[in-house]
């Protein structure tokens, strides 16, 4: 167990980063961040910033001498890095967890063979694989991912017919990919799980999510669901975990389907995104158990203190000039998080808005008038 006063690593400098740094500082730890990346937004918050790739051997001495135990913010960190920390001091998730986690075919893979239902799916390792992968799905509409890395809708293209199938491979960089068929989708949702080290899995209140553009717009929480479909999501997030031997936050996307099916999409193995209104409506956020199950400390009551709604706020809203804030804070139950990130870009999260109401519905109508608002 490691007690306040102790020194907790993160392994990236982004947003989740950042509200990790924050949470473990108001708990009395000490955070050291590496990225390669100066005045990031976790860095700014951080006792101690590496400003060395997360590769650099002198960066992961110096995390192995001055760390107590060690996470990453998100997953695209090497998985060989976090199996070479856990040689010196805990380090959570593991590396063979998260290695699973960075492949969208080994990951479809072990979600079957964890008797967890997806949407049909098939690799496509290269161009000569599409005839077979595209049978194999049972044809079109389909969607190809690029196999590694992407995310908001990057390394992606949809599909309708088997023809355009070699052009779109072409067009993600003739790259290893993975062929989904479409689904008919009712509505998406995610399930946060915390695992700690005995086995222990909670799991927080399902939020309903809208995309736009591939990126994450809204989280309603709860969700608009029946009680079978969010206890069978969150019974199925529990079993992905324990089948990782998973320590820490986890994420899981669903697809919940026109006749009822819920379907595995993707897993994070870190906080999320969608998980982001439990710094202001949960009994522990997301982060903070982040911290407690790094540092061995039992995990957090994962009670919705209040109906919730969050919305992202990307770089495009900058464009007119410096969103109206102050409008936006007027709507009753409303907060403002910035990730405090100096560069607006369209598509880039530079933040997010949380509004509470005493239902759900009124707490997203708050919230997108919120947004409306901010509009210059």
């Amino acid at each position: 167990m490691i007690l306040p006063g102790g020194t907790l690593g993160v392994l990236g400098g982004g947003q989740l980063g950042r509200m990790f740094t924050a949470e473990a500082r108001r708990m009395g730890y000490r955070v050291i961040v590496v990225e390669p990346t100066a005045d990031a937004p976790a860095a700014q918050l951080a006792d101690r910033h590496i400003i060395k790739p997360w590769t650099d051997t002198e960066a992961l001495d110096e995390v192995a001498m001055r760390c107590d135990a060690v996470t990453t913010e998100f997953e695209n960190v090497p998985a060989d890095v976090l199996r070479a920390l856990a040689a010196h001091l805990p380090v959570h998730p593991s590396g063979d967890a998260v290695a699973i986690t960075q492949d969208r075919v080994t990951e479809k893979a072990f979600l079957n063979h964890a008797d967890i239902a997806t949407a049909a799916w098939a690799p496509m390792p290269d161009a000569t694989a599409g005839a077979t992968a595209w049978d194999a799905i049972g044809g079109g509409p389909a969607i190809l991912k690029t196999a590694r890395m992407g995310y908001d809708g990057k390394g992606q293209a949809r599909l309708q017919q088997r023809a355009e199938l070699d052009r779109a491979f072409a067009s993600l960089g003739g790259a290893p990919c993975i062929l989904e068929r479409q689904v008919d989708l009712a509505k998406e949702i995610s399930v946060l799980v915390a695992r700690d080290q005995h086995g222990t899995c909670v799991t927080w209140p399902v939020g309903e999510n809208v995309h736009h553009g591939g990126i994450l717009h809204s989280t309603v929480v709860p969700a608009g669901i029946p009680d079978t479909i969010a206890e069978a999501a969150r019974a199925a997030a529990i079993r992905i975990a324990t089948s990782l031997s998973y320590v820490g936050v986890l994420a899981v996307e669903f697809f919940v389907t026109t006749d009822g099916h819920v379907l595995a999409n993707e897993l994070a193995p870190r906080p999320h995104n969608s998980g982001h209104w439990t710094l202001d409506a949960a009994a522990t956020s997301q982060f903070e158990q982040q911290v407690r199950v790094l540092a061995g400390l039992p995990l957090g009551d994962t009670s919705l203190l209040s109906p919730v709604a969050m919305i992202n706020l990307l770089g495009d809203l900058w464009a007119g000039g410096e969103p109206r804030w102050e409008r936006a804070l007027a709507v009753p139950g409303v907060r403002l998080h910035l990730y405090g990130k100096r560069d607006p870009r369209a598509g880039r999260k530079m933040g997010h808005l949380t509004a509470t109401a005493a239902d759900a519905a009124t707490a997203l109508h708050r919230a997108e008038a919120a947004f409306a608002a901010l509009t210059p």
